[in-house]
């Protein structure tokens, strides 16, 4: 199956946000999955506040990584992103499952 990471970093440090596509890309390798791609989108003003161990934060390093992996990986990857203090938010989003639907779908993901 393919998912698309979309990770929000606090902004400062480009060395966290590559620390954490790392981490995240070595998980997924770890579980023979495939990572296609990993983009980084920069720093963007978060639409709300977003609160994060008793700081809040109203901008963020955005990051991107698209990984074909099994559910189950995909689930190791959710828990050792939400432990992570570093990040503020993230989200995993299924992209496809059939061949069909995913074989065109490139690494990197373009902004708009």
């Amino acid at each position: 199956m393919l998912y698309e990471m979309i990770g929000i970093v606090r902004p400062g440090r480009l060395s966290e946000v590559k620390e954490i596509a790392k981490t995240a890309g070595k998980i997924v390798l770890d579980q023979r999955g495939v990572v296609r791609g990993v983009t980084n989108w920069g720093t963007y003003l978060l639409p709300k506040p977003a609160k994060k161990l008793q700081s809040t934060h109203h901008t963020g390093h955005h990051f991107i990584m698209r990984f074909d992996a099994s559910p189950k990986t995909q689930h190791m990857l959710r828990r050792t992103m939400s432990l992570d203090p570093r990040l503020i938010r993230y989200s995993v989003v299924k992209m496809g499952v059939k061949f069909e639907d995913i074989k065109d779908v490139p690494g990197k993901a373009q902004f708009r």
